[in-house]
């Protein structure tokens, strides 16, 4: 599979139809750099011994987790979390343009300010029936006011980079698309980022 079939697969798996053309510039950029840094990114993941977020907060990150786990929950596979998920986008996020860092941050924070609105509790607190409310509202609403607008693409982003996470990690490889470490690709770049290079 060349890499940019690769590429676009996991572009329309994580984004979707018209939601690749509706979303915002930040979006995009952070999901074509997970997409273009993976191998990076997951051997950052699964080679560091005692792992610690560099974008995120305890809080945020506990935040992360939430989300990503009711993206892609356990079932008879693993979920996002044993993929660890949470730290793809930690290090997405560590690596990104400090202004679409601050979005996702910013709508993470908007998360929990609709959360504490609504249950008292901060999103990672609260009970699933309600966090799964929250979600559903959110990746349903085709007509989002000026302040829905931000909770929407945080959304499309958290969502992009879940999918997209689980499915370079080997994790989702194993389990969910069947790599038994006899799957290549015909042609492997590598990173291309200058500061990954060496």
């Amino acid at each position: 599979m060349a890499d940019v079939t690769r590429r676009d697969a996991l572009r329309k798996i994580a984004v979707g139809g018209a939601a690749a053309v509706t979303a915002p510039l930040w979006v995009q950029t952070l999901l074509s750099a997970a997409e273009q840094h993976a191998a990076h990114y997951q051997a950052s993941v699964t080679q560091a011994a005692a792992w610690a977020p560099k974008a995120l907060t305890p809080a945020q990150n506990e935040a992360v987790i939430t989300l990503a786990e009711l993206i892609i929950p356990q079932t008879d596979t693993a979920g996002a979390a044993k993929a660890n998920v949470n730290r793809f986008i930690d290090a997405v996020l560590a690596d990104a343009p400090a202004a679409d860092r601050q979005t996702f941050l910013d709508g993470l924070a908007w998360l929990d300010t609709q959360s504490q609105r609504d249950a008292g509790l901060p999103f990672a607190k609260a009970s699933p029936a309600h966090q799964t409310a929250i979600l559903t509202a959110l990746s349903t609403n085709k007509a989002p006011s000026a302040a829905e607008q931000r909770g929407v693409d945080f959304f499309k982003a958290i969502k992009a980079l879940t999918i997209t996470g689980y499915y370079t990690s080997e994790v989702g490889m194993r389990e969910e698309m069947g790599h038994d470490g006899n799957m290549f690709f015909m042609e492997y770049k590598g990173c291309t980022h200058a500061a990954h290079k060496g």
